[in-house]
């Protein structure tokens, strides 16, 4: 029989080289320059990760913008902004096509600052001089003022609370023209200068009435600006029955402490609107806010808002594709992703950690597919037992229990080369960081034992869901068979349904189809 060693390594010789290296220093593959800014502006957030800190993470950014045509820039900003809920690269993106290209600036700053929040990060940025300019400019400020002209007056109310800057600061930048008394009372009564009483919005007018005389009804104002002041359990009543969808979904042990539930009809009201399927479909809530939302929950938050947290939790996962035939997931549970997810900040960490989004995808796809094999790695694989008729968050808390070790991609491909299984999907959600299984030479070992289970498996598919952006993978673009996909929102998903029935574009064409 011939050599098989040798004539091994001479297959392994046709596989693409790793052309690069990872944050561990083992061997990888490098995205071009479209690919790295997609994956950075779906799961970068400008924080300090595992590997790496802010600032890096920056340079990385404008540095891959630079590299790509501003064309793609401004798709990828929209992309990330609407399909991934990302915050702070789409408005650093916006915010670079400034100076990049000011005629695309436009319309993704139409696309991209559709709130208050995104007004001032967009401000903030501009400001810092991190884009080449450390003032507005004319064609920006003309912008802030479009936007500050457009907003209704609960647009510019939420957009009142934060700062740095907040958005008294804004005005004081741009000054905005008010096409009417009320709001010109509103800019003035804002920014703490004269201004006619009699003339102040409704609602603002009513807040400062409450504040004198507090057995006044709550007024239609962001409830941030009420809860400085000392309510009743009975004005939290109120509050969970008119804060946002999301507001309500952080806000449930605030209102447990204070009573809220306590109030007869307002467990039954709250559990109803969190388990809305409308208003679930609108606000497009991350699948792992819930799980989170589901975890921090106190005992004294009633069982019933629990339950319609759960529901809402399925309702965020519609998008989780049906996938026939064999489909197998892969969560790293490596140490480096006990990371949070969405990096680091002095006082402002996220609680959700990469393992959790691993663990949720995993347990969404049983979920879907109730004969996926969940294959959890580090060094290399653990066994744990799933059942796929238990609620999805149990599965998910599992999973993320796990935890620990070095990050070998490898390992769950070797096991099922070693069972011979029969493969249709498999699925790895990783920071792709891998180095237990490092390679002297040649091909990185996924691509390796990938070959291996396409030769028995030929019409199998891999797609390497990134949720952490380092700019690498341990599989090559440019193969049908293979997607590099980064995110964690549903919308990877979606991108994983077109994937599987068949789309050949990969996921820099999927941002590509984005319109401007």
């Amino acid at each position: 029989m011939a050599n098989k060693g040798l004539f091994a390594s001479a297959i392994a010789r046709l596989m693409p080289v790793a052309d690069t290296v990872n944050r561990e220093g083992a061997p990888a593959y490098a995205y071009g320059p479209e690919h790295k800014l997609a994956q950075l502006a779906a799961t970068g957030t400008l924080a300090d990760t595992f590997y790496g800190g802010a600032e890096a993470q920056l340079a990385d950014v404008l540095a891959a913008a630079q590299a790509c045509d501003p064309a793609f820039v401004a798709q990828a900003a929209v992309y990330a902004r609407r399909s991934g809920a990302m915050k702070d690269m789409p408005a650093l993106l916006a915010a670079y096509l400034t100076v990049a290209e000011p005629d695309l600036a436009i319309p993704v700053f139409d696309r991209v600052i559709d709130n208050g929040r995104m007004l001032r990060n967009f401000v903030q940025i501009l400001r810092s001089g991190q884009v080449g300019r450390t003032s507005l400019g004319s064609r920006p400020k003309r912008l802030v003022q479009h936007w500050l002209e457009r907003a209704s007056m609960p647009q510019l109310m939420a957009a009142a609370t934060g700062k740095d800057p907040s958005l008294a600061d804004v005005v004081r930048m741009v000054h905005p023209k008010p096409a009417d008394a009320g709001r010109r009372a509103f800019y003035g009564w804002l920014i703490g200068r004269p201004y006619d009483v009699a003339a102040l919005p409704a609602e603002v007018a009513a807040f400062e009435a409450w504040k004198a005389d507090r057995s006044l009804p709550l007024p239609p104002v962001p409830f941030e600006w009420l809860t400085a002041f000392s309510l009743t359990a009975e004005d939290w009543a109120v509050l969970a029955t008119r804060i946002g969808w999301q507001a309500l979904r952080m806000n449930l042990n605030t209102l447990a402490r204070n009573g809220t539930f306590d109030v007869k009809g307002v467990t039954e009201a709250v559990a109803a609107r969190l388990s809305d399927a409308e208003a679930i479909a609108k606000v497009r809530p991350m699948p792992y806010q819930l799980m989170v939302a589901l975890d921090q929950a106190r005992a004294s938050v009633p069982l019933k808002v629990q339950a319609a947290l759960e529901d809402a939790l399925e309702q965020s996962l519609v998008r989780v594709p049906k996938v026939p035939g064999h489909v197998v997931v892969c969560p790293d549970v490596s140490g480096s992703m006990s990371s949070p997810v969405t990096g680091y900040r002095k006082g402002a960490s996220s609680a959700v950690r990469c393992i959790d989004v691993a663990a949720l995808v995993a347990a969404a796809m049983l979920r879907t597919n109730r004969d996926t094999q969940v294959v959890p790695f580090e060094n290399h694989v653990v066994g744990v037992r799933l059942d796929p008729r238990a609620r999805l968050a149990v599965n998910a808390a599992k999973l993320a229990a796990i935890g620990g070790g070095g990050t070998n991609v490898s390992a769950p491909l070797a096991t099922l080369n070693a069972m011979r299984a029969a493969v249709d999907l498999v699925v790895i959600v990783s920071d792709n960081q891998s180095w237990v299984d490092s390679t002297k030479g040649g091909a990185t070992a996924t691509l390796r034992e990938w070959n291996e289970i396409k030769r028995r498996n030929p019409a199998a598919k891999l797609v390497c869901i990134d949720i952490q952006p380092y700019g690498t993978g341990q599989a090559p673009q440019g193969r049908a068979d293979i997607l590099n996909v980064g995110g964690f929102s549903d919308a990877v998903f979606d991108t994983i349904a077109r994937f599987v029935s068949g789309d050949t574009r990969d996921w820099v064409g999927i941002v590509k189809q984005v319109e401007i």
